[in-house]
């Protein structure tokens, strides 16, 4: 009787057992275990689902390119019309990228700072590039900036600007389609820091300016910089809208994107691949270089 009152009631536990009767404490281990088994699970899946989506496609790409060396590449830098397209792809991208980092900063700011009436009407309509297809915003461009019928683009034609099937034109729609990515980057990071910092750097005396430059661009700075990659991204694979209002004219206003569907259709399916890795390459490279030299903290 003594015994059994002085017993230490711990004495037979092993916490590497999987038995749940062996475990006083209510703690079992092999609840552990299987949930791991099924982050395995889950790991494979999704490997699996990206290697097929996403790997195995732009592989192919690239093996194409490759099959006869660096032929196709050097064919494809030679001809006049894809560096024209591929010059033409860099400079709307770039104009395009510091476009939404100038407005997505600001609006990401507004949107965060501030509270008025529609902000979540406004919240919603920064996300309609995402969820609208690409031609229906090249078809409401052409709507909106034609010099027939248009909203604007009457006015605009009388005073000498030319939007559709020019250079203005294309730049619209690839900003149109990449904005939200700049924004949705930074919007959750300033969320996340809050406005302590700010408030503090205020009451100091510090102007607007001089909290946004000392306080809220180091505290966002990777948001920018992840953001300007993907609108990056973005931007030099933008299709559906630009087919629209670039008018596709070959050396004028013909991106590296029309530029791979008309070699591919006139079977020239060489000059086609070399052009589609040039522009997943720099994509690519730039999402793994912003990757690498992002701190941990940031990730």
């Amino acid at each position: 009787m003594t015994d059994t009152l002085t017993r230490d009631p711990f004495e037979d536990f092993d916490p590497d057992d999987g038995d749940e009767t062996s475990d006083p404490i209510g703690v079992r281990t092999h609840r552990r275990q299987a949930p791991r088994t099924i982050r395995y699970v889950f790991r494979a899946i999704v490997i699996t689902y990206l290697f097929m989506l996403v790997a195995w496609p732009v592989s192919l790409v690239a093996k194409n390119t490759f099959a006869d060396g660096l032929t196709s590449l050097r064919q494809a830098l030679e001809d006049p019309l894809v560096t024209s397209a591929l010059e033409l792809t860099v400079y709307v991208s770039v104009i395009a990228v510091v476009i939404n980092l100038v407005f997505g900063v600001g609006m990401s700011l507004i949107l965060v700072r501030r509270r008025f009436p529609g902000r979540r009407i406004l919240s919603a309509l920064i996300d309609l590039p995402l969820s609208v297809s690409p031609v229906v915003v090249g078809l409401a461009l052409v709507l909106t900036y034609n010099k027939r019928d248009g909203w604007l683009g009457t006015t605009l034609e009388s005073h000498g600007w030319k939007i559709l099937f020019a250079n203005p034109g294309i730049i619209l729609a690839t900003v149109f389609v990449s904005l939200p990515l700049m924004i949705r980057e930074i919007v959750p990071v300033l969320e996340e820091i809050g406005i302590d910092q700010e408030q503090a750097a205020r009451s100091l005396g510090a102007s607007s300016l001089q909290t946004f430059r000392k306080i809220t661009l180091p505290s966002i700075k990777w948001a920018v910089v992840y953001g300007v990659v993907l609108s990056l991204a973005r931007a030099l694979g933008e299709f559906g809208a630009v087919k629209i209002v670039a008018g596709n004219v070959a050396g004028k206003t013909q991106t590296a994107t029309l530029v791979v569907e008309q070699t591919y259709q006139d079977f020239h399916q060489d000059t086609a691949y070399a052009t589609s890795f040039l522009l997943a390459f720099v994509a690519v490279a730039c999402i793994i270089i912003v990757t690498i030299i992002r701190p941990k903290e940031h990730q």
